[in-house]
């Protein structure tokens, strides 16, 4: 819910260069695709594919946390975490990764698994035009069984050497940079929406402020 008057109340703690910049940023942001992260259990990883997805317009990531907790590193993510959405799947006694598939399904996402599979299609051939959530696991034991038998595609980074693997956020960057120019040069409807971007505009300017707290306690005590 945006309360506009609110807002108008907080830019005035807030830098124009800020309130501009925020702006632009969001002006780039979409929801078109989206990212998983299934039991990253190395911060490094972990933070610098915030930071991608950051950098690359991606405003949600999800991730699934069954065996190790996900660590953003603000050393590596660079406070990228700040402005990037979670959403976390890690209750006990159920499938966090088929919760999630099933929440990203009912948001109208393509369960896109990310693997060098021999089905898999090639990142220049990908459709960019359907609503898609990439899915992403660790570098050695890959994704799970459970987004295998659930993808409904296969993506694949064309590679010629003799490694037939990259580290996970070197492949989510070149994945995201790539789908991100083609989203640009398209007709699809990738932004977000007005209402989408009024509120992520409230949000950044109060995790911008420092005495945020004390701000809103004034704010609703006058209003």
């Amino acid at each position: 819910m945006v309360d506009k008057k609110y807002t108008v109340y907080l830019e005035q703690f807030v830098t124009e260069k800020r309130k501009a910049l925020f702006k632009k940023v969001l002006n780039e942001r979409t929801r078109h695709f989206t990212v998983a992260i299934e039991d990253i259990f190395q911060p490094h990883n972990a933070s610098a594919m915030v930071r991608t997805c950051d950098i690359f317009g991606v405003q949600d990531m999800h991730v699934i946390e069954s065996k190790y907790k996900f660590y953003a590193s603000r050393l590596v993510a660079k406070g990228a975490q700040k402005w990037v959405d979670f959403s976390m799947y890690n209750q006990k006694d159920t499938n966090n990764t088929l919760n999630c598939i099933a929440a990203l399904r009912e948001k109208g996402y393509k369960i896109i698994a990310t693997t060098p599979h021999n089905e898999s299609c090639l990142l220049q051939d990908f459709d960019i035009t359907q609503k898609s959530a990439f899915f992403f696991g660790v570098e050695k034991e890959g994704l799970s069984k459970d987004v295998m038998d659930n993808a409904d595609g296969f993506l694949k980074i064309p590679m010629v050497g003799f490694t037939e693997s990259l580290n996970i956020s070197v492949a989510a960057a070149i994945i995201l940079q790539n789908m991100n120019e083609k989203l640009k040069a398209s007709t699809v409807n990738w932004q977000l929406s007005e209402l989408e971007k009024s509120e992520k505009y409230q949000d950044w300017l109060e995790k911008t402020i420092k005495s945020i707290i004390k701000i809103k306690e004034n704010y609703y005590a006058e209003n």
